[in-house]
């Protein structure tokens, strides 16, 4: 579902993407790759203004980066998934841990999938795509 969608007036309403990590280099690496893929993109560097962002931003999916400053990825996720209003958005968790436990830790924690860094863009792109498409059509 990367492709715009029809929104009503026949505009085009591209998949909005919340993109929340803190480190530049990965934020603008990874942003510009989903940009060429054709996502709206909308970036947060710590976690409170990530939760801040779900809510003004209302997108369809949240790249959760877990070792954020200011709240953790972690606290974020759930508080997230704890808002009625902001629940259903999917979120997966990017982390540079690879244990089962944290994928574990993740899920419980209200995250939708888990993927760990350096990220593999076909393997992110597959899991957005199953999330996508499994909450299609996204309404809050």
């Amino acid at each position: 579902m990367r492709s715009s969608q029809p929104k009503r007036g026949g505009t085009i309403d591209m998949t909005k993407i919340l993109l929340v990590e803190d480190d530049e280099m990965n934020r603008d690496m990874l942003s510009r790759r989903l940009l060429r893929k054709g996502f709206d993109v909308v970036m947060a560097t710590d976690g409170r203004q990530g939760i801040s962002m779900a809510e003004t931003e209302r997108p369809d999916l949240i790249l959760m980066d877990m070792s954020l400053p200011e709240i953790s990825g972690w606290d974020a996720a759930q508080a997230i998934k704890n808002n009625a209003n902001l629940r259903s958005i999917p979120i997966i968790a990017l982390t540079a841990h690879a244990m089962e436990s944290d994928r574990q830790r993740a899920l419980k924690t209200g995250c939708d999938d888990y993927d760990t860094k350096p990220i593999e863009l076909g393997r992110l792109l597959e899991k957005m795509d199953g999330l996508l498409k499994k909450d299609a059509p996204h309404s809050i």
